[in-house]
């Protein structure tokens, strides 16, 4: 369940989002040599890129395919064998393999497929593209450069007499030459199996980022869940890449109110209300008290995925040396980064050690009363009954 979650969840991403790298980068000052300021956690926030998951995933044990450097041995080895003759006939023979393989290597065709491709009609070389007729019909774009190749290869003069047969060869003769490869630069014959190059330019293109979808489209399949198999992640590279999109999700909705977005961890029902707790990615806990008929209406149950709000008049400032009690069950600490006074009201700004900001909206006379400068620590208070829970 949670792999089929996450292959819907990555194909809806933009490749855009698929190709930034996995790292942190920049350092942050330390308090005791182990507990970072607010300031610098909040900075190792900001300067955390997107997980990749097109770098971050696994291919699962029983997919046969090749890495990327293997690939390139391999279609080293077929050049080069090609190139080895000068005898035309032997060279017209060869040239006919090289091509099979330059079709399963970069379309990504079975070897049934590539063996019925038929050269005068199949190719439209100005867009770079093969038609692939058959079960699964498709149009596969090629690399420009391999399709100019490959219609080079069918205009020389050894190739006239077998226009429009250049590829039917027997699988059994084709298979053998492959193995025949496979030995030359030192790889197990079983990787070298036309149907495992395909798997393998699968893999390939995931890796480059193209969307799932595109890739189902040029394989063929049936199912995007026939694609997925390709794709295996770990539970920790599934819980850094969730977190890190709802981290951003939550990011992009704070605008006047403040919003939280995470799991529902907790439930505790009462004769007539219900408390909420939701914990955000970073750790940050939310307590809410709905009824039970919003609960049912929501369909709020224990790891639903909801967006906690708050009004910014509801957020009550405390400073810590202030010794305040209080009912509030919502409690955050962190410092003030912005005061925008107003002639009768101020917006209070502050950010905590995970780097999300609340805002709290506090009359003029409360700013001068607490002395609230930026820079200062500063504690937000607000009721779970002024939680709003919110399902998407």
């Amino acid at each position: 369940m949670i792999r089929d979650n996450l292959v819907t969840f990555l194909n809806s991403l933009g490749s855009d989002d698929l190709r930034f790298v996995l790292e942190k980068i920049g350092g942050s000052p330390v308090t005791d040599g182990n507990t970072p300021t607010a300031e610098s956690a909040a900075g190792q926030r900001r300067n955390v890129k997107a997980p990749c998951p097109a770098k971050t995933f696994d291919v699962p044990s029983d997919v046969k395919h090749l890495d990327h450097v293997q690939l390139m041995e391999l279609t080293q080895a077929f050049r080069s064998w090609y190139e080895a003759v000068e005898s035309p006939a032997r060279r017209r023979s060869r040239a006919r393999i090289w091509l099979l393989f330059l079709l399963i290597r970069y379309g990504a065709l079975k070897l049934g497929e590539a063996i019925a491709v038929d050269d005068h009609r199949d190719f439209d070389f100005q867009r770079s593209e093969l038609e692939v007729r058959g079960e699964h019909q498709r149009r596969v774009q090629l690399p420009k450069e391999i399709a100019q190749e490959i219609e080079c290869l069918l205009q020389e003069p050894m190739a006239a007499s077998l226009r429009g047969e250049v590829f039917k060869l027997d699988q059994g003769f084709v298979r053998r030459k492959f193995y025949e490869r496979a030995d030359e630069c030192g790889l197990p014959r079983d990787l070298a199996n036309p149907r495992v190059i395909r798997h393998s330019r699968a893999v390939e293109l995931l890796r480059e980022g193209v969307p799932l979808k595109v890739v189902q489209a040029i394989m063929g399949h049936q199912s995007v869940n026939l694609t997925a198999q390709y794709i295996n992640f770990s539970e920790d590279d599934i819980q850094r890449i969730v977190n890190f999109y709802i981290l951003k999700e939550t990011e992009r909705k704070t605008s006047a109110r403040n919003s939280f977005t995470g799991k529902v961890t907790s439930i505790r029902s009462g004769n007539i209300l219900a408390e909420v707790e939701v914990t955000t990615p970073s750790g940050l806990k939310v307590s809410s008290v709905i009824t039970h008929d919003s609960l049912g209406a929501l369909g709020i149950s224990v790891g639903s995925l909801v967006v906690a709000t708050v009004k910014a008049p509801w957020v009550i400032l405390v400073k810590e040396d202030m010794k305040l009690k209080t009912s509030a069950r919502n409690k955050y600490c962190g410092k003030i980064i912005k005061v925008n006074e107003g002639q009768i009201s101020a917006e209070v700004i502050l950010e905590l050690a995970d780097g999300t900001k609340i805002c709290s909206l506090v009359t003029d006379e409360s700013v001068r009363a607490l002395d609230l400068k930026v820079g200062d620590d500063i504690c937000a208070l607000f009721k779970a009954f002024s939680v709003i829970l919110n399902v998407e």
